[in-house]
């Protein structure tokens, strides 16, 4: 019987995790199944370019899998029961619970609003392209009136720094406020905090440091110092969770819902689960956790990738690179920090600025885009048409279920 294995989430991580494990083993001896919300590929590296104006590649993950082997299910993840083996998902014809031998938890993260009341109800965010493409809708809005509109983005953290820069520059008729906790770009070098100030002016945009953000209302925040900003756009940036599918499921996490895994990516509390990207709790080979990052979700999803490999192979296990090397910033289409940190995550005193990082930057999403949109990294055609012979017995290891709430992934 073929081992079957689900990956939850086609994003950075997943679709690598996928389209990996598909040329790497026999069709004929696994089959793979990712499950994912939306039909397209969402390049999250670019969203805070969608919600300001620009237009950016959607691969649609049909095409992306097509001739892999690789069975796509378009539906949300509603729960997970790793004493069962079985994933319940939901779309349009109803709730069902699809089985599996080795499960691949990649469904990301989503924006934290740390408790901050209002935050759901009237921040805008770029955590997914729902949210971007709502964002983008506003500021049309707002661009329309021809009024000037305010937009407060709260956050300073890479996000936050590249949402307030981009909307800046493509929407130069409209007045950016960057609120930051501490100082302005903290992590950063001296000389990298410098030109990061050095592009806020050029923009146009006003810095708020050491401002913290109590609650979020309609039209304006309120900041615990008592002054109130007025603005017609809040934009929250201030810091990811991951969803509460896995922690309900029983496995164990932090307190912000990523899943603890060893050095191979697999769970500490459930072995026939691995998580990779955002929804994993690694510790990198500085002893530090790695950050949610696109970077991260390479290192991970490798792991993870050979850990699985070479359990169903007999093979041997290696331990790859999970580095956190530094740090990609862009500040608008013709401007940007590439700051790199040593081994125990501090910044080194030189980086690299302006059109140079800008163009880097530009071509690490490119590579990323390009690596989901050949998942399989040139799978041999003779494979691939053995991969892709469909398999009746994947039709068995779906039940229904009655119920259970929707959460994308």
């Amino acid at each position: 019987m073929k081992h079957h294995i689900v990956v939850l989430g086609a994003g950075y991580a997943g679709a690598y995790v996928a389209g990996t494990l598909a040329r790497r083993l026999s069709p004929a001896d696994a089959e793979i199944t990712v499950v994912n919300a939306e039909p397209d590929f969402v390049q999250r590296l670019r969203l805070h370019q969608l919600a300001a104006g620009q237009e950016i590649e959607a691969p649609r993950l049909a095409d992306v899998f097509a001739g892999t082997g690789i069975r796509l299910r378009l539906a949300c993840v509603t729960a997970v029961d790793p004493e069962r083996q079985v994933v319940a998902v939901a779309d349009a014809d109803g709730s069902s619970e699809l089985g599996y031998d080795t499960l691949v938890y990649a469904l990301g993260s989503h924006v934290a609003d740390h408790g901050v009341p209002g935050v759901a109800e009237h921040a805008f965010d770029v955590a997914g392209r729902p949210g971007a493409l709502c964002l983008r809708e506003r500021l049309d809005s707002l661009d329309a009136r021809g009024e000037g509109g305010k937009v407060l983005v709260v956050g300073d953290g890479l996000t936050g720094i590249e949402t307030a820069t981009e909307i800046a520059e493509s929407r130069p008729g409209l007045s950016v406020t960057l609120i930051a906790r501490g100082e302005l770009g903290a992590p950063l070098s001296a000389g990298a905090r410098g030109h990061l100030r050095r592009a806020c002016d050029r923009l146009g945009i006003t810095v708020l440091e050491d401002t913290c953000v109590e609650a979020v209302e309609a039209t304006r925040v309120l900041c615990a110092d008592g002054t109130a900003l007025a603005c017609d756009a809040t934009v929250w940036t201030a810091g990811f969770a991951a969803g509460p599918i896995a922690a309900r499921g029983g496995l164990e996490v932090t307190g912000n819902g990523r899943i603890v895994v060893d050095r191979t990516m697999r769970s500490v509390s459930h072995p026939n689960v691995y998580a990779a990207g955002d929804s994993a709790y690694a510790i990198g080979d500085n002893g530090r956790p790695l950050p949610m990052s696109c970077a991260s979700a390479g290192y991970t999803g490798r792991q993870a990738t050979d850990a699985i490999v070479g359990r169903l192979t007999g093979g041997r296990i290696a331990n790859t690179k999970l580095e956190y090397l530094g740090n990609h910033i862009s500040l608008g289409r013709r401007d940007g920090i590439l700051q790199m940190v040593d081994h125990q995550a501090q910044a080194k005193p030189t980086y690299v600025g302006g059109w140079k990082a800008a163009r880097i930057k530009a071509g690490i999403v490119k590579m990323s885009l390009w690596g989901t949109s050949h998942p399989t990294f040139g799978l041999p055609k003779r494979k691939r048409r053995l991969a892709a012979a469909p398999d009746p017995s994947l039709a068995k290891t779906v039940r229904p279920v009655e119920n259970g709430e929707a959460v994308h992934g």
